[in-house]
């Protein structure tokens, strides 16, 4: 199914909503409306598809519970745009032992270019030896550093993305992805595992090497299911723990 494709398209199996609301996501995903930018009525998307305004509501409600678009009242429907807090409050799910949620302050030590390597390909979605964009950082969690970060990006993917050493980064990442790239991200998929400080990241985090840490081994994906990011973060939770919800 074309991007945008007309309702003399939508034969799949599956519901109208659905057909509508995937086809509205590619459209999303491919640029055809920009972060921030007002969608077409639920009029005009019903002619334009040629099903019914409920089928297309339906759609919308089904977008907006993925985080994709905003409604708003009197106004209209927009594509969501991502900001620092609310990329936060759905991604960052370390909070302090009384629950409280953390806003975490990110120090870059070094950006720079390397080929993937079969485990990074694997998760990514890409050849072994496309060329990555690496970022080393430390973030603090009231003032102390708590999380040693790598992060890895298809070069393909933002050639231009660029962060210098030392460099204190008052976006989150997602952000950037989404107003310099047009990639806004929708999900990520997280693994957890127990592990060991190493000398690197104990000097970094103020511990003992061999200190206990946890691994948050996360991909990233756009709004079309592709693999963006890569992360890796190792977290000291002496004075903070993971929270997720689950449903």
């Amino acid at each position: 199914m074309d991007e945008s494709t007309p309702r003399s398209l939508l034969t799949g199996y599956q519901p109208l909503y659905v057909q509508v609301k995937d086809s509205l996501v590619k459209r999303i995903g491919s640029g055809s409306w920009k972060p921030g930018e007002m969608l077409p009525s639920e009029n005009e998307l019903a002619a334009e598809y040629q099903v019914s305004q409920g089928t297309v509501r339906k759609a919308l409600m089904a977008l907006e519970a993925d985080r994709l678009i905003v409604r708003r009242q009197g106004r209209g429907t927009y594509v969501a745009r991502h900001s620092r807090d609310e990329t936060l409050f759905q991604f960052f799910r370390i909070v302090g032992p009384d629950n409280r949620r953390l806003t975490p302050t990110s120090r870059v030590l070094s950006h720079r270019k390397q080929r993937a390597s079969n485990e990074q390909a694997a998760r990514l979605n890409i050849e072994p030896g496309s060329m990555l964009h690496a970022i080393i950082r430390v973030r603090s969690l009231d003032q102390a550093p708590a999380i040693f970060e790598r992060v890895f990006v298809p070069v393909a993917l933002m050639p231009d993305l660029r962060v210098q050493a030392n460099e204190v980064m008052e976006e989150e990442m997602y952000v950037t992805y989404q107003e310099k790239f047009g990639i806004s991200i929708a999900r990520a998929s997280e693994r957890l595992a127990a592990v060991s400080a190493t000398s690197e990241e104990a000097k970094l985090l103020n511990l003992n090497t061999g200190a206990p840490l946890l691994e948050i081994m996360r991909v990233a994906y756009d709004v079309n299911a592709r693999a963006v990011e890569l992360r890796i973060s190792r977290c000291n939770t002496d004075h903070a723990r993971y929270a997720a919800e689950v449903n």
